[in-house]
């Protein structure tokens, strides 16, 4: 068995993010070892600027996609405008959970200062965040946090990718 040019067809044949245990199982063999080599992959094709497809890591997952140089000409190609913009709103609290995660939907409204609880249905539709647990609080408050659908929407490797957060304390602000 050739082993990179099965996980190639598999992530081919699969479309979308392929998560490195269901790899593992498929092929009944190790994720660590597994991983090795998609992570030797990755690098191979990004090294290859003659190549139109790259194959990404988001999480825990793997998927071969287009190179975003490549995207005016796939778009006139299908002629469609892809439209992957959230509202002010959504990108909001996203950016909230992304940060403060795992957090609630009442944390996220006091950080906000209006309720959210559209804008959360609405991520946990798209797929961007997901319900990790549940507080062990009077009401049970649901604990939200991100998915590998929101690694790969903003083109990050790991949650550690996102930016710093520049924050004056409190005190400085009312000072100036």
């Amino acid at each position: 068995m050739n082993l990179k040019s099965v996980l190639e067809s598999l992530l081919f044949a699969w479309g979308e993010p392929l998560n490195i245990n269901e790899i593992s199982r498929i092929l009944n063999l190790p994720a660590h070892n597994v991983s090795a080599v998609l992570d030797e992959m990755v690098d191979e094709v990004a090294g290859d600027n003659n190549r139109g497809l790259i194959i990404q890591r988001f999480g825990n997952s793997y998927q071969i996609t287009t190179k975003k140089e490549n995207f005016e000409f796939i778009q006139n190609l299908l002629q469609t405008t892809v439209n992957k913009s959230l509202s002010s709103a959504a990108t909001e609290a996203l950016s909230i959970i992304a940060y403060k995660q795992p957090v609630t939907r009442v944390e996220i409204e006091l950080i906000r200062g209006v309720k959210c609880s559209n804008v959360v249905k609405g991520l946990l539709d798209k797929g961007l965040i997901k319900e990790v647990g549940k507080l062990d609080k009077p009401g049970r408050p649901t604990l939200y946090a991100t998915t590998d659908e929101f690694l790969r929407h903003f083109g990050l490797n790991s949650i550690e990718e996102l930016p710093a957060l520049n924050i004056e304390p409190e005190e400085e602000k009312k000072a100036t």
